[in-house]
């Protein structure tokens, strides 16, 4: 036989070996499933990028790694998320950490008015930022990744052009830091989630609420809302938290493949969806009939920026080594072009 047949059948009997052998996480690995929690509706374009998150493990997993998300509140409320993470009754939940006002103080920051311009470089500053903070601040869980949405702002049945405005209103806010901005300025906190908000402002319970663009329109918001002011007024921060115990019961190989997920290139790839759909809404809300959409002149917006001034201060009373950790936060921001002008 020639030598050359010889070592064509040796190679291909070679690549015949190598390739039937089992990879460790297909041949030793159990198949586990995880429970996703998240408390947006089935249609909210956060979803479909966590199933394709999870998509990506199942498949870097030699599909030991399956995943099943459960929306709109399914396994629990909104505001008990990070409690649902750690305590196991989510495998990974999907958390704001400003439903619980002073529980996860350092994470805050990325709350400050006009500070993050948009949400896809946003998500991955705020991650690389965060990611040594939350090892301390979310011990009880293991912490995959941090985002943020992009920038809100206020939706009303009245027009609000200037921080005088919020006094005496009744204000549904994004966050926790909104909340404290509508305290400072005078107004009336009315604390609801996300899933919430219309019955608390279709009841009058809230004439003004907090929001992203396109969930205004998402969640039915601008059928009772009609004034928006078109300022980058703040961003809200979340996390992809996981349960320790379930991380700690993979294999090494599985939990190399969850490393690989809980990144900030995943935080922004999860993220940019959502942030595309927030930032056409804008659009959307000028054009239905009705809807006033509006700039404020830049006297009004220095008086907004003026007016916010105390809340950084605020936060940083709250934080050791503050200073050091805000201007981190801005580098960041800079570095990955999200830094509000």
């Amino acid at each position: 036989m020639p030598i050359l047949r010889l070592a064509a059948i040796a190679s291909a009997s070679l690549l015949l070996t190598l390739f039937s052998v089992p990879h460790p996480a297909w041949a030793q690995d159990k198949t586990v499933t995880l429970k996703m929690s998240s408390w947006v509706p089935p249609a909210h374009p956060l979803n479909p990028s966590l199933i394709a998150w999870a998509a990506d493990i199942e498949k870097e997993s030699g599909g030991t790694i399956k995943a099943i998300l459960f929306p709109s509140e399914q396994l629990g409320k909104a505001m008990d998320h990070y409690d649902m993470a750690r305590d196991g009754i989510a495998d990974f939940a999907y958390v704001n950490p400003g439903y619980q006002p002073g529980r996860f103080p350092i994470i805050a920051a990325g709350e400050l008015p006009f500070l993050i311009g948009n949400a896809k470089g946003g998500s991955a500053a705020l991650d690389e930022w965060y990611r040594p903070y939350a090892a301390t601040e979310m011990k009880d869980t293991h912490f995959c990744f941090a985002f943020v949405n992009d920038p809100g702002t206020f939706h009303s049945r009245h027009k609000i052009v200037l921080p005088t405005d919020i006094k005496g209103d009744k204000v549904r806010p994004g966050n926790a830091t909104m909340g404290a901005m509508v305290t400072l300025l005078g107004g009336t906190n009315v604390q609801s989630s996300a899933p919430e908000a219309r019955e608390v402002l279709e009841r009058g319970v809230a004439n003004t609420i907090g929001f992203p663009w396109g969930s205004i329109v998402l969640f039915g918001i601008d059928k009772v809302v009609k004034f928006h002011m078109d300022v980058p007024l703040f961003s809200t921060t979340f996390v992809w938290a996981m349960n320790q115990a379930k991380y700690d019961s993979l294999s090494p190989a599985q939990r190399t493949v969850i490393d690989h997920h809980c990144t900030a290139a995943w935080a922004e790839t999860v993220a940019t969806p959502w942030a595309d759909f927030e930032y056409a809404g804008r659009a959307k809300l000028a054009a239905e009939p009705g809807h006033d959409v509006y700039k404020l002149t830049p006297e009004q917006l220095a008086a907004w920026h003026a007016a916010v001034a105390p809340l950084t201060a605020a936060w940083a009373s709250k934080v050791r080594d503050s200073d050091a950790k805000l201007t981190g936060l801005k580098a960041d921001l800079q570095q990955h072009g999200a830094l509000a002008e």
